[in-house]
């Protein structure tokens, strides 16, 4: 029974610690994209942990489990995890509070889907009253762009099969030169990169279990990097300094940049990012930040295979 509980304390020590080791990092500002994917490896490797601690808990508690589970493995790699003829209340109750778990993950990632997919039926239906087509129009494949007549500029990615960016008239008329141009980009960048499932994902562990700090982090953290690393994209084709004044020209009537507290605290802070040009890191630390965050799940693993793998070597 001693991997299952190794499994367990690794999990807890990687949702404590993680979250604050990262929050810790001064690279993740600069390199977005590997930050994204460093949370995620994470979070992953919590959710392995504890996956992978319900799969062993019910093979020492039920026989019917371990014999599916190690069905063609050689005697003595069942022998190699000390599971026991039966292993008591502990196991059962682990593994039936793990699966509860598990089965409640998927309930809320469940939700949060057809949450998300209602909101965006609804805003397409507002949309189509808002803008709608004329008498024998039929909807272009594809459309990119759509105009609403709104005295508030403003500007956001509807997703769906055909995804579109919607535009108001006096973000139009604030946006000059190649603002509006980045400000797609921008959006695309977050449609290409599924950015939309990243955050709902984060949501639903978020609301999920609110009292793990490794969850509530990841989605902090998800809003702020997915918009720094659009804010990239659409700098290396638009430049910093246009990306930079067309989030001033969309935010300014907002109170964003003002000293109160403001209702998007993360654009101040983009922008100042923007302006300061601070270079990338070379591509030989983020080949090695990249390598050293996909072994962050890996750990999981070898402490779940070392057992057998060693018995057999023998």
């Amino acid at each position: 029974m001693m991997v299952p509980a190794v499994l367990l304390l690794l999990g807890a020590l990687t949702a404590v610690l993680a979250p604050r080791l990262l929050a810790r990092a001064q690279w993740t500002e600069r390199e977005p994209v590997v930050a994204l994917w460093a949370w995620q490896c994470v979070v992953g490797a919590v959710l392995l942990c504890f996956a992978l601690s319900m799969v062993f808990s019910a093979a020492a508690a039920w026989l019917a489990v371990r014999g599916r589970l190690f069905a063609a493995a050689p005697h003595g790699v069942v022998d190699a995890y000390g599971l026991g003829p039966t292993g008591g209340p502990w196991a059962v109750g682990t593994a039936l509070l793990l699966a509860g778990g598990g089965l409640w993950t998927g309930v809320r990632l469940a939700r949060e889907v057809l949450r998300a997919r209602a909101g965006r039926r609804a805003r397409g239906a507002e949309l189509l009253v808002r803008a709608p087509l004329l008498p024998g129009e039929a909807p272009a494949p594809g459309a990119r762009l759509v105009v609403l007549e709104g005295p508030r500029p403003d500007a956001w990615w509807l997703p769906g099969p055909a995804p579109q960016l919607v535009v108001t008239t006096a973000a139009l008329g604030r946006l000059k030169g190649s603002q509006l141009d980045a400000v797609l980009a921008h959006e695309q960048g977050h449609a290409a990169a599924r950015h939309d499932w990243l955050l709902h994902c984060a949501r639903a562990l978020a609301g999920g279990f609110p009292q793990v700090p490794v969850f509530a982090a990841f989605e902090a953290e998800m809003h702020r990097l997915v918009e720094l690393a659009a804010d990239d994209v659409a700098s290396r084709r638009f430049g910093r300094l246009t990306i930079a004044l067309a989030l001033v020209g969309l935010n300014e009537d907002r109170g964003v940049f003002g000293p109160s507290p403001a209702p998007q605290p993360h654009v101040p802070e983009r922008v100042r990012r923007l302006l300061s040009a601070t270079p990338r890191l070379s591509p030989v630390r983020r080949l090695r930040l990249t390598a050293l965050a996909t072994l962050v799940p890996a750990v999981p693993l070898l402490v779940a295979f070392v057992p057998g793998l060693r018995a057999l070597a023998q």
